[in-house]
């Protein structure tokens, strides 16, 4: 592993945690995203962007809630058409609550700026669309998010644009899989169902060694526990819907990078798509931002009493979960991520999908539905995307019928455990 920019980052951070202040050891000379060497994390979600002078002293920024913009002469309109980027002329390409959310979240990944978007697919979409051309190749991990795949080889594919997927956990692979097309690597470490990593710095020198543009998305991580960007990836994408909103009431997406790809992002699809964060929708995550910190920590320590749980029960076949020693890349998740989150994968010891819809029914507290990383507790079944009578093993391969996804909450661990218990015995 390419480990010097991990061991700086790290060695940073703990450092100026030991000194009591909670600092991202961060350096950007961007005006917009405004931020100094090491900033305190308190700052970034608290203060950064809010410039409450300009607002009355309100201590909650206004949601500008206005699709248009007026402009006292031509000659302004005229400026304001010249620079949608930094201008406010029209909410699809500025708007001042989302601006604000840019900033905090562009800080919060080291970048130099950020784009808000409608949904973590759209931020990704935007990326990869503006990335390549017809003709073009892209590599990208073997299990990413569903619509990671599907913009790649059922859009794209449409036009010219062909995709190698590959097992990312060995960095030869990536090697192994550039043409003289390649144009763009797209990574998810970890992914969010059995949590694959990619050596990040490994990937990223290959990359810049070949002129091919990278991509990771950071949603399991979140800018906290991971930082791609200072490990030399290009841009990082996240699923906002998750841990950075946090409360399951806001689906969005944001794309964070250097001024300059930003821009390119902006002019080429993201004003030409439109899929854009409404006014509304960034003020509800800059207040989502707020317990960011309080949140993974509490989720992390119970998680971890979870994870013993239930690799102490005998209906329990095997856990994934990305900070659990047995996991084979456990020495890469100490290298490149700084803290651990609430996902999960258990996989059960059942003789057949009812032994697994029995578990998955019983469950009081972990609600069943898509997505994570909310305030609550949440289950996916794999199960439930198949048919009531398919084997346990899928024809295809990939994820067991056995498989069930936890997201863990803020309840207190004890009436967690207690739930996975009851139904457990429910097998």
């Amino acid at each position: 592993m390419q480990a010097g920019g991990v061991a700086t980052v790290i060695v940073a951070t703990l450092a100026l945690q030991a000194r009591g202040r909670r600092r991202l050891p961060y350096a950007s000379a961007n005006p917009f995203a405004g931020v100094p060497q090491a900033m305190d994390l308190s700052y970034i979600l608290n203060h950064l962007g809010e410039d409450r002078e300009r607002h009355r002293g309100a201590v909650s920024p206004p949601i500008y809630q206005s699709s248009i913009f007026a402009f006292p002469t031509v000659d302004a309109f005229r400026e304001g058409f010249r620079d949608e980027f930094r201008r406010t002329t029209y909410t699809r390409g500025n708007n001042p609550t989302v601006e604000v959310l840019r900033r905090k979240v562009a800080a919060l990944e080291g970048a130099e700026d950020c784009l808000m978007f409608s949904s973590g697919a759209g931020a990704i979409s935007a990326a990869v669309i503006a990335s390549v051309a017809a003709g073009d190749h892209v590599i990208c991990v073997a299990r990413p998010y569903s619509w990671t795949r599907a913009v790649l080889r059922d859009l794209l594919g449409r036009f010219g644009v062909t995709t190698s997927f590959i097992d990312g956990t060995d960095t030869a692979n990536f090697a192994a899989a550039i043409t003289p097309q390649t144009k763009l690597i797209v990574l998810e470490s970890p992914n969010s169902m059995t949590y694959e990593q990619q050596d990040l710095a490994a990937v990223a020198e290959l990359a810049k060694a070949h002129g091919i543009r990278t991509l990771c998305d950071n949603s399991y991580a979140t800018p906290l526990n991971q930082s791609p960007l200072a490990l030399g990836i290009d841009m990082v994408a996240h699923s906002a819907t998750k841990y950075l909103n946090g409360h399951s009431d806001v689906v969005a997406g944001a794309l964070c990078a250097s001024e300059a790809i930003i821009r390119e992002v902006f002019k080429r699809t993201y004003m030409v798509c439109g899929a854009v964060m409404s006014p509304h929708d960034a003020w509800l995550m800059i207040r989502g931002l707020r317990t960011l910190s309080v949140r993974m920590e509490r989720i992390a320590r119970t998680t971890r009493e979870v994870l013993a749980f239930l690799q102490a029960h005998a209906k329990v076949e095997k856990v994934y979960y990305p900070h659990d020693a047995a996991n084979p890349q456990f020495a890469l998740t100490q290298a490149q991520m700084r803290g651990a989150s609430g996902l999960l994968t258990v996989v059960l010891r059942a003789a057949d999908v009812a032994g697994v819809e029995r578990f998955c029914n019983a469950l009081r507290y972990f609600l069943m539905t898509v997505s994570w990383g909310g305030y609550e507790s949440l289950q996916f079944p794999v199960c439930a995307v198949y048919p009531a009578d398919a084997p346990l093993t899928p024809p295809g391969g990939g994820a067991g019928l056995n498989y069930v996804r936890l997201s863990v909450g803020l309840e207190e661990p004890e009436t967690l455990i207690a739930d996975l218990r009851q139904a457990l015995d429910a097998i």
